[in-house]
């Protein structure tokens, strides 16, 4: 059984819907997730925002954090197409 990726399945929800709560959420924690040197200051209350079935994305884009892959090629294509999806610059299918 394939472990679900957070980062493909956070870039999904947000192809799927940008303007939403939870997409707006997950990608102001990626936002955050890249200034480490900043403490990655991101508010844990806003995870109240999230539906159940969505926390585990949050959850499992600061593990990526904790693995290093915060800033590898993949979380840095992943992000850019995120960045381009929230400004409604790309068509939303990934």
């Amino acid at each position: 059984m394939d472990t679900p990726d957070p980062l493909d399945e956070t870039l999904a929800l947000i192809a799927s819907a940008p303007e939403s709560a939870s997409a707006l959420t997950l990608y102001a924690l990626a936002c955050t997730l890249e200034h480490q040197k900043a403490g990655c200051l991101f508010k844990l209350t806003k995870l109240f925002d999230l539906p159940g079935d969505h926390r585990p994305l949050a959850y499992g884009l600061m593990e990526l954090l904790a693995a290093g892959e915060v800033g590898t090629q993949r979380w840095t294509d992943a992000k850019s197409r995120m960045d381009d999806l929230i400004r409604g610059t790309k068509r939303r299918s990934i």
